[in-house]
């Protein structure tokens, strides 16, 4: 038989053979096993390549399916497992080097016109991926170097012309130039979209073959690449030929403009990012080896060009390897794309670093200078060439955002020696770095971030770089700075922190300051100035003063002054004469020197209450030099109030002349205020109230200090008099009256130094005040509340940004609303009656206005208000407490009066005549609507909602801090409202009326817990209230104003009812009012309050009379025990109220079961109702039985029956559980002495009944896991009860129970519901008291569970879908046992620890992660904390599963891109957090872990090298290794040092030097007051 295939290979190469029968033939040839042809692999690969090439070289002719045939013959073929399994074999099969030539020539086609291509592409990718998987078959391209470098430009061009065509319509396609090796436009013009519109998943399918393939050519030259001898080719060949596609398609795989070309093409970002790192690896490699080094010297160093020909003979290369890379990035035609360009450059750079940088450490300064040479060379490839005054770069963002990154890692690489340059270089980095200044100033770019950026890093290198052009930067990045969008506004910001930062830290602020102010102090561009100091810059600043020496501070201060003298005034008060000689407009250099002034006094504001205060410990000349400051900073301020108001009274006069000769000119010219004058009225206001301000802190703390007398200055102005505080108040309130017109910036710093000088009048004033001096500070206290403008607060909704110099008109009342409410303390003594009631209008006017979020830095009249409300100083002030309590009762009342029917009510009648609360009719009206059901008022649906609103204030209000009489009419009116209100039938819906009236019982409720509601009950009995509430909610019932019982507003109300009840009880007890006399009354309300056989009685009226009498008998049970008169009076009445509630039961019972009462009333209310019932049985020690145990016996019997029978809800399995708790502790307790065998027996069937039952629900399958937690804590207290008074036998039984369900094999059976109902009961046992034999037996047992438990978890690891369902409860389980101390044998916390080794981590959904990794930590934690005797043995063990957890939550937190904002990024934040306090208890028993501190650094570090982390994570694992840091010794780190590989070694460097740097010796100094703490909110 094997004779007759023998001839097939001569058949194959016969002429007469039908290309159809050998194709055939071929493939029979190859499937068949009894064809034997000699080497047949070797044979039909040459034959199909034969074919192949002598069609293509047209030696060959057949038709097109032949060639399609016979290519997926070779794609078949190279794929083939027989193929695999010979070549494995040793056979040697390989290609001919012209079909390897063919596959390149139609690679090439297929880039450039893929439809004239006469094979799919597809196929072609697949035969190529075949071919490169044998390394048999692949050696034809891998053994010529010049083949591989073609097969990877070529594959790499395809790449980029997918990537190209697949960016959808519309979007922007850069135009690649004809130098990446095509014409990649003609590419572009003669690729035909329309068929690769119709073949889009084909497209798909094969692009991500062809990325597949790249990745493996890359990865085979890389191979290839490493083997060559010659460096100097390498390098040849990859400039030339690679360079430029290898940087054009690294830019698309890494731009964000091709991302929609990803998305489309289906490619991974892991895909992207292999091939990113491989072309990497590409081109430092070949172009930056340590072969090249001395090629770049040559030409980079200028000292070596001379010793060029005493080189070493044999060093043969390319003469100016970064001329000819430079020309093939764009010094030459044709040039890349600008945007590739300037991605590539700081790449090129960033190889050139990592690889030159450190190499040579024996000279290290000549690397350094080889490393600037080539940045030097590389910078004009951007376009901007230093030595040249202008540049245009084709794009300034690409441009800056390149030199940015090119300087910040010159920056960080550390190439730049400051002393080496200026002593051997002659200064040439230095003169580069200013040649790039003097580029960014000559065309600035303050628009773009990455100006500022590339300044800030220019700061980091030298700040004597940018100190030459200070005044430039100060100018373009601060004063002159135009509005801009926020992200230039953070770049802004963070460079001007770093001068600051950098000149506090050289101690050199002043110096920076003088540039400041000379910025400031020249002629503005234009009139609109941008404010000088923002929030985030202000906050910077007052950082830098308060790090500097007060010395220095104060010299700051001296500065400013000396500025305002020299250049301000002069320029502000300039004489006629001078303005006419200048020919200047007077008015526009006066509105410019004005607002110069106010800038320098927002500095010099900042700056004072930034410094640290002068105190009795500073030294002599510091505090004479802040004496000397304030001193200047008072003359400043009264030459300037000299000069205005000279000025201001020469231009009266000069326009009263002028009227003369006019007569028709407006009588009010002469009172109208110019912008320069209210600029400068503005400015000193700000500089009084600063010093002022200061002036009194510096003499509080500091006793040597003297204040500055201001009367000595003559002709000074007596506003500014620092005569008697009395005086100068009065003078203020002048200036108050006199200034109308003032702007509002003046009204705040008016109200500001007002209040400076009330405080200091008060701290002088004796303690019997005199009169003048109360009439004084009750006129201060009006001007600055001012009514009439505190009126409009209210509705104001504007927002301010909390900085005193940023007050205006729009924001002027959300400034004074503050004034106000800081200063209630001061003020409010000394306000009367309107003022108080102005205040409170604006307070609860301003929380009724709903108004949206704001930003966390912006505060809004609500917002102040609401937190007024919210602080304990409202409750400290009665007046304005009562006025509050008062203002909302007038609210209400207007309410009410508005929606009040024309009925007979005395009390509405007669707050209308007199506008009181008179608190006896207020009674006759509640009892008079309680009884007959008469309604006074109809609510509509907004004044529901209004009446809301009223509520939830009066709510925030601290009931204790009312008076008996607001507490009266508060609490009577609210009762009113809820017995004498109805709701308009069109109106509300049900849900609002239910909800109202729930929120009112709320209020009542807690009214009632009040200090002072005594005083209630001495206008209206306890028992009429109750009946009131009660009889209101009975009425409404029959009325259908309520939801269904099922609705969340019903139960609200029912819970509400219940508390109210409740509290009134146990207020009638406690305070022992008429006990009797109200408890016996509101028992016969109840108990004849409904008839149960009554058919027509509603399922929420039978539902308010159960709660009511179950809520009355839980308040009188709990006060059972105080003594015996009362405990027999409870006793009678609990005896009625339980009797009254055994028929009402018995008729809901009625039902099938308990569940179909659900009809009626909810099946948890009737337990509960039935578990109150059985509580509030009278247990007196004669009594043997229970009064209604048929009752109790079938209602058990019932839910033993039904609580697992099928999925319930779960409030009624809550329920259940408890009322189980309770009837087996009362049959216990009820338990006579001659029945006590039979109670023991059925005890003993009850205990084993309730535990069988427990754990069927436990093994629900439709109990869901977090269900079950739902009900662990009444499954503990039913446990509890259970064992307290179990005996041996029964507790024995429980345990074998649980014993016997901790069995593996039932949980691979698939009953893992079972066995973690065991654990959870044997979790929940672990935590309960027992008897003492109870624990002798636990103890002994103990350890069996525990190894059950270590068994359960290493098998449910196995499988991933067990984790949250079973494993994790199970290492829960664990911990708790761990925790109560039942484990003391270092062998089973070793065997804890083993099981825990075993808990996955991996592959996880991040909420289920979350709960694994919880489960972990929480388990190590117990040990460590429960188990610190055992840790020097398990020590090792319990580092390994801490390890798990640190490296699990660096693969789960490293850096993702756009994913890492998601929501899941808490959850792994929150795990970090763990870590880092893991760390901290490490740490914290170091006598277990000092030998092992360098091996956990060593892990750390290990795991940090292999993945880039997110900040936020990144910062707790930092925090927590630092602790592990302290513990180990230098030698250590050395140890560390020297065994760690390279990569790793690097990260511990990195490490080491940021816990030394900021860990080990950060700064504890002295803190001290700054003078801005009384005022924080105002810098």
């Amino acid at each position: 038989m094997a004779a007759m295939y023998s001839g097939i290979h001569l058949k194959l190469k016969s002429p007469q053979t039908p290309w159809e029968d050998k194709l055939k033939l071929a493939r029979f040839a190859w499937i068949s096993s009894q064809c034997l042809l000699p080497n047949k692999e070797q044979v039909l690969l040459d034959w199909c390549t034969y074919a192949l090439t002598g069609w293509y070289n047209k030696k060959i002719q057949f038709s097109q399916t032949i060639l399609e045939g016979l290519w997926h013959y070779l794609d078949d073929f190279l794929h083939s497992r027989k193929l695999q399994i010979a070549l494995k074999q040793g056979k040697t099969v390989s290609m001919r080097l012209n079909m390897a030539q063919l596959l390149l020539d139609l690679l090439e086609e297929g880039a450039s016109d893929p439809t004239r291509l006469s094979v799919g592409v597809s196929t072609l990718l697949s035969v190529f991926q075949g071919v490169l998987s044998s390394p048999a078959l692949s050696s034809i391209f891998t053994t010529k170097y010049e083949l591989m470098v073609s097969l990877s430009v070529k594959v790499c061009s395809l790449a980029c012309c997918q990537l190209q065509h697949a960016l959808p319509a519309g979007s922007h396609q850069p135009e690649f130039t004809a130098g990446t090796v095509r014409d990649l436009d003609s590419q572009s013009d003669g690729m035909p979209k329309p068929e690769l519109e119709e073949n889009k998943p084909k497209e798909k399918k094969h692009s991500a073959h062809l990325f597949e393939l790249l990745l493996q050519v890359l990865t085979s030259y890389l191979k290839v690449q490493r083997q060559q001898a010659n460096p100097n080719r390498v390098l040849t060949l990859v400039t030339n030929e690679m360079i430029q596609p290898f940087v054009v398609l690294r830019h698309m795989l890494t731009s964000a403009e091709y991302t929609p070309s990803h998305t489309h093409l289906r490619l991974s970002q892991q895909l992207c990012r292999d091939v990113r790192v491989k072309i990497d690896s590409i081109i430092q490699l070949s172009l930056f080896s340590a072969g090249h080094l001395a090629s770049y010297k040559e030409e980079l160093l200028p000292s070596k060009e001379e010793s060029r020909k005493h080189g070493t003979p044999g060093t043969k290369g390319p003469p100016r390897p970064v001329q000819a890379l430079l020309c093939k990035l764009g010094s030459c035609e044709p040039p890349l794309l600008y945007s590739v360009r300037s991605s590539t450059i700081p790449l090129l750079f960033k190889f050139f670093l990592e690889s030159y940088r450190k190499a040579g450490a024996e000279n290290e300064e000549e690397q350094m200078m080889l490393c600037f040479c080539f940045l030097t060379r590389l910078v004009p490839a951007l376009d901007l060439c230093p030595s040249t005054s202008t540049c245009s770069p084709e794009s300034w963002s690409l441009a800056l955002l390149a030199v940015e990154s090119l300087l910040s890692q010159a920056l960080s690489a550390d190439i730049y020696n400051v002393t080496a340059d200026r002593i051997r270089h002659a200064d040439v980095q230095f003169k580069f770095y200013r040649s790039l200044v003097r580029i960014f100033f000559n065309q600035a770019q303050p628009s773009i971030p990455a100006w500022y950026r590339c300044l800030k890093v220019l700061l980091g290198l030298n700040h004597l770089i940018l100190e030459p052009d200070l005044d430039e930067l100060l100018s373009s990045a601060w004063v002159d700075a135009e509005c801009m969008e926020a992200r230039v506004q953070r770049a802004r910001q963070m460079m001007l922190r770093s001068v600051l930062q950098t000149y506090t830290k050289l101690r050199q602020l002043p110096c920076f300051f003088s540039e400041l102010l000379s910025v400031i102090c020249r002629p503005s561009l234009d009139n609109l100035r941008p404010p000088l100091l923002c929030e985030n810059v202000s906050a910077s600043l007052t950082t830098s003063v308060l790090d500097s020496p007060p010395s220095q501070g104060l010299e700051l201060c001296t500065l400013v002054l000396d500025r305002m003298k020299k250049y301000i005034i002069p320029n502000l008060f300039k004489k006629e004469q001078q303005a006419e000689m200048m020919e200047i407009d007077g008015d526009q250099e006066k509105e410019d020197a004005s607002l110069k002034l106010f800038s320098l006094s927002q500095l010099l504001h900042v700056v004072l209450f930034s410094l640290k205060t002068i105190d009795d410990s500073s030294p002599g000349p510091l505090v004479r030099q802040a004496e000397t400051t304030m001193e200047e900073m008072q003359q400043v301020l009264c030459s300037l109030q000299q000069l205005l108001s000279t000025e201001i009274a020469t231009a009266t006069n000069g326009s009263s002349a002028q009227k003369k000769k006019k007569k028709k000119e407006s009588p009010k010219a002469s009172k109208t205020v110019t912008l320069w004058e209210q600029n400068t009225q503005e400015a000193i206001l700000l500089l009084r109230y600063t010093w002022r301000e200061v002036d009194t802190l510096f003499h509080l703390h500091c006793s040597k200090y003297t204040s500055f007398d201001s009367a000595q200055i003559p002709g000074k102005s007596e506003i500014l008099s620092d005569s008697p505080a009395l005086t100068n108040l009065e003078n203020l309130l002048h200036s108050f009256a006199d200034s109308p017109s003032c702007s509002p910036f003046s009204f705040v710093h008016l109200k500001l130094y007002t209040l400076q000088y009330f405080k200091k009048v008060l701290f002088e004033a004796a303690s019997p005040m005199a009169s003048s001096t109360t009439e004084s500070l009750r006129s201060a206290a009006r001007s600055i509340v001012a009514r009439d403008e505190l009126h409009a607060c209210s509705e104001d909704d504007r927002v301010w940004d909390g900085l005193i110099s940023n007050v205006d008109s729009s924001n002027y009342r959300v400034a004074h609303w503050y004034i106000i409410t800081t200063n209630l303390p001061l003020l409010t003594a000394f306000l009367n009656q309107d003022d108080v009631r102005c205040i409170v209008d604006v307070l609860v006017g301003s929380l009724l206005r709903k108004q949206s979020d704001r930003g966390k830095d912006q505060v809004s009249i609500s917002l102040i208000s609401l937190e007024l409300l919210q602080s304990s100083i409202l409750v400290e002030l009665p007046s304005l407490f009562s006025a509050t309590v008062g203002s909302l009762t007038q609210r209400i009342l207007g309410v009410l009066t508005a929606a009040h029917v024309p009925k007979i009510c005395q009390t509405l009648k007669k707050y209308q005549r007199t506008g009181e609360l008179c608190p006896s009719l207020v009674v006759e009206d509640i009892k008079v609507s309680s009884q007959s059901g008469q309604v006074f008022v109809f609510l509509s649906h907004a004044q529901i909602k209004e009446l809301i609103d009223l509520l939830e204030i009066l709510s925030s209000l601290n009931s204790d801090g009312m008076n008996s009489e607001d507490l009266s009419s508060v609490f009577l009116l609210l009762t009113f409202t809820l017995t004498s209100a109805s709701f308009h039938s069109e109106a509300p819906d049900l849900g609002d009326c239910t909800g109202f009236l729930g929120k009112l019982l709320r209020m009542l409720a807690c009214l009632v817990e009040s200090r002072n509601f005594h005083s209630v009950l001495k206008i209206i009995y306890g028992s009429t209230l109750l009946q009131a509430v009660v009889s209101t909610l009975f009425w409404h019932s029959r009325k259908g104003q309520f939801n269904s019982t099922g609705n969340s507003d019903w139960l609200d109300l029912m819970a509400a009812m219940e508390d109210f009840i409740t509290c009134l009880i146990q207020l009638i007890i406690v305070r022992n009012s008429s006990v009797r006399l109200n408890l016996d009354s509101f028992t016969s309300f109840l108990v004849s309050k409904e008839n149960p056989s009554n058919t027509s009685v509603s399922g929420m009226s039978l539902q308010l009379l159960l709660g009511s009498l179950a809520s009355f008998s839980k308040a009188m049970t709990s006060n059972l025990g105080r003594n015996k008169p009362l405990d027999d009076t409870l006793t009678q009445l609990l005896t009625r109220t339980t009797s009254s509630l055994r028929p009402h039961l018995e008729s809901l019972l009625k039902a099938r079961n308990i569940s179909e009462a659900d009809r009626i009333l909810s099946p948890a209310f009737v337990v509960d109702t039935v578990t109150t019932m059985l509580r509030c049985e009278p247990t007196s020690n004669d009594r043997t039985t229970l009064r209604h145990n048929t009752l109790y016996q079938s209602f058990s019997q019932q839910i033993l029956k039904e609580m697992n029978s099928a999925a319930r809800p779960m409030d009624f399995l809550v329920s259940s559980l408890h009322f189980l708790s309770a009837f087996y502790k009362t049959v216990v307790k009820t338990g006579g002495k001659e029945e006590q065998e039979e109670d023991k027996r059925r005890e003993a069937g009850m205990f084993s009944q309730i535990i069988q039952n427990v754990h069927r629900l436990l093994s629900a399958p439709w109990l869901s896991p977090s269900e079950t937690c739902e009900l662990e804590p009444a499954v503990q207290e039913l446990l509890r009860h259970l064992v307290e008074n179990s005996t041996s036998c029964q507790f024995s039984l429980l345990l074998q129970m649980i014993g016997d369900c901790l069995d593996t094999s039932k949980l691979w059976s698939g009953n893992y519901k079972e066995v973690l109902a065991a654990i959870i009961i044997a979790k929940l046992l672990f935590c309960c008291q027992l008897p003492e034999h109870s624990v002798k037996a636990l103890w002994h047992f103990a350890p069996q569970i525990l190894s059950a438990m270590v068994c359960l978890v290493r098998s449910s690891s196995q499988d991933l879908s067990l984790t949250l369902t079973f494993t994790i409860p199970t290492v829960t389980a664990i911990v708790t046992l761990l925790r109560q101390g039942l484990i003391a044998n270092p062998h089973h916390v070793a065997l804890v620890l083993g099981a825990l080794q075993a808990v996955p981590l991996e592959h996880l959904t991040p909420s289920v992660y979350q709960s694994a990794f919880l489960a972990v930590h929480e388990a190590l934690f117990a040990i460590i904390q429960c188990h610190t005797r055992v840790m020097l043995n398990t020590a090792p063990s319990f580092l390994n599963v801490f390890y798990r957890l640190v490296a699990s939550i660096m693969q789960e937190g490293r850096q993702r891109g756009d994913g890492d904002a998601g929501g899941d990024s808490e959850v792994y934040l929150e795990c970090s957090r763990l870590v880092e306090r893991m760390y901290s208890h490490i740490a914290g028993i170091s006598e277990s872990f000092t030998t092992l501190s360098a091996f956990m650094v060593a892990q750390y570090v290990t795991e940090l090298q292999k993945v880039t982390l997110r900040p936020d994570i990144k910062l707790h694992l930092t925090e927590g290794i630092y602790q592990i840091l302290d513990l180990c010794m230098e030698q250590d780190i050395k140890f560390l040092t020297a065994g760690l590989p390279s990569g790793v070694r690097e990260v511990l460097n990195d490490l080491h030097s940021s816990y030394t740097h900021y860990h080990k010796t950060q700064r504890q100094g002295e803190e001290k007051y700054t003078v801005g703490n009384e005022t924080a909110n105002f810098q």
